[in-house]
């Protein structure tokens, strides 16, 4: 895996948070408590002078880890975050997973009404699915929450504009050119609080953390960041075999996204 210049790489997103947090009226972040979207919290607090200048989303199905909660009630307290959490149903729906599918995006979409936030903050990476490789870094969703990921403009993240109705919103993109060893690396540079579940126990650690119903464990000897990345430079399992929606057909995926998944 290539790792790339992390200077560039938190210059470029401390610039796109900056541009959303001026453009738009009521914007706000996702957060899931697992490394990536904790790297964009730590790079919004660098961008905004330490703090986070938005309100900050879990998405929250009531069975995630007990170390994943643990960790969201110790680091909103220390960092002062102005947490909202917004509880999912747990039921059938389209991909197969009633725990991590369309049911969160039902609650999203509550709160999104609920606010008025006109533009989200999501950590995802174009490395991360294929899909998501699709992305641009300021992406409008229409009212429906629906995005057309087959007819996008070219990207010109630094002069965007929107051509949605303005029931819609824009969906912003920090950590689009990041991959996975660039956030480990990140993280140990900026000794960013991270969620343990991702450190080695008993032989197996998460690489990639959803709730306790659609995660499993990979087996690791990683105990702390080196090993991580030291791992990650020979590994050639994908970095989200462990999340079982992402073992379905790539196009479940493809219409979770299209339908406004995170």
């Amino acid at each position: 895996m290539i790792k790339q210049d992390l200077k560039q790489l938190e210059e470029r997103s401390i610039y796109i948070m900056r541009e959303a947090q001026s453009n738009f009226k009521n914007i706000a972040a996702l957060w899931s408590m697992g490394k990536d979207s904790t790297t964009m919290l730590a790079l919004a607090r660098k961008a905004f002078h330490g703090k986070v200048p938005f309100p900050v989303v879990h998405i929250d199905n009531s069975i995630d880890f007990p170390e994943t909660y643990q960790f969201r009630e110790s680091l909103a307290k220390r960092w002062n975050l102005d947490l909202i959490v917004a509880k999912s149903q747990i039921k059938p729906e389209m991909s197969g997973f009633a725990c991590c599918g369309a049911n969160k995006t039902v609650a999203l979409k509550k709160v999104m009404k609920d606010y008025g936030f006109d533009a989200l903050i999501v950590s995802i990476r174009r490395d991360e699915h294929g899909i998501r490789a699709k992305e641009r870094v300021f992406s409008p969703r229409n009212k429906n929450f629906k995005w057309n990921y087959k007819n996008q403009t070219a990207e010109l993240w630094d002069n965007y504009s929107s051509d949605e109705d303005s029931d819609g919103h824009i969906r912003v993109h920090p950590l689009l050119d990041f991959n996975e060893v660039d956030i480990w690396n990140y993280i140990k540079k900026e000794k960013v609080p991270m969620n343990p579940l991702y450190f080695s126990r008993d032989g197996y650690r998460y690489r990639s953390l959803g709730c306790t119903h659609c995660t499993t464990a990979v087996k690791s000897n990683a105990k702390n960041i080196d090993e991580i990345i030291k791992e990650l430079e020979t590994t050639k399992e994908e970095e989200r075999h462990g999340r079982d929606q992402d073992k379905e057909k790539a196009f479940v995926m493809e219409k979770l996204r299209a339908l406004g998944y995170m």
